[in-house]
């Protein structure tokens, strides 16, 4: 069996017996049906991995924190995600690849072309989702930091905030990674399916945002997002 990652929102110690949340607790017992006396390595977002052993399944799981190593998996590149809100799974997978890759801040925005409507509780539940998504993302990828999923926001309002090395996925400009000094924290504006429209781009540019073209074909959002962190990671990052 692969080692299993679980995070805890909570402080770790050395010598501690914790017992684990209710996700992990069903998780662990439940979906890997795993043993007392394996071990289980947990993170709570420090930078530290915490090698446990598993105490008790039944009921509540507990554990003991045996030691304690640096997880070395964090890019020297921080990476904002503004993207456009896309439909149900495609916003799903956008959410968990983009933290497989590094990605340090998710803030989904509502565009002009965006087709999905978020309001009131239907807008709690759903950032709650994305969250356990990016959660289970760092599980899998071993990461230590939990990047955290923003609050929904229109991009008009978005844009007021300042930016530092800002840039918008746009398919008609002319300028390329190759053309950008290499940078240690960007910010990365992609539109949903039908993209942004050119009045959103226009405003973009005018916020500071640089036009940035990936490549000669036309990705699709899930695809663009993913290409943009994957690109810059290997330029600038790990």
């Amino acid at each position: 069996m692969k080692n299993v990652r679980l995070y805890q929102n909570t402080i770790l110690n050395v010598g501690d017996c914790v017992t684990l949340d209710v996700y992990a607790s069903h998780h662990l017992s439940k979906v890997l049906r795993f043993p007392e006396g394996r071990s289980v390595i947990l993170f709570n977002g420090d930078g530290m991995n915490y090698i446990t052993q598993v105490l008790q399944v039944k009921k509540e799981c507990v554990v003991k924190i045996l030691d304690k190593t640096h997880n070395l998996s964090e890019s020297k590149l921080n990476i904002t995600l503004v993207q456009g809100i896309a439909k149900g799974e495609k916003m799903d997978f956008i959410m968990q690849k983009s933290v497989e890759l590094g990605v340090n801040k998710i803030i989904p925005i509502f565009t002009e072309r965006c087709v999905v409507k978020l309001k009131d509780d239907k807008l709690i539940k759903r950032q709650l989702h994305w969250q356990k998504i990016v959660i289970g993302a760092c599980e899998q990828s071993g990461r230590c930091v939990v990047p955290k999923v923003y609050t929904p926001i229109n991009l008009k309002d978005f844009l007021r905030q300042p930016v530092i090395n800002g840039f918008v996925l746009h398919c008609h400009c002319e300028q390329t990674l190759s053309d950008v000094t290499a940078a240690d924290e960007v910010n990365i504006l992609i539109g949903p399916e039908g993209g942004f429209s050119e009045v959103e781009i226009k405003k973009s540019i005018q916020a500071g945002y640089q036009p940035l073209l990936l490549g000669s074909r036309v990705l699709r959002t899930e695809t663009a997002s993913l290409v943009a962190i994957a690109n810059m990671q290997m330029l600038w990052g790990s």
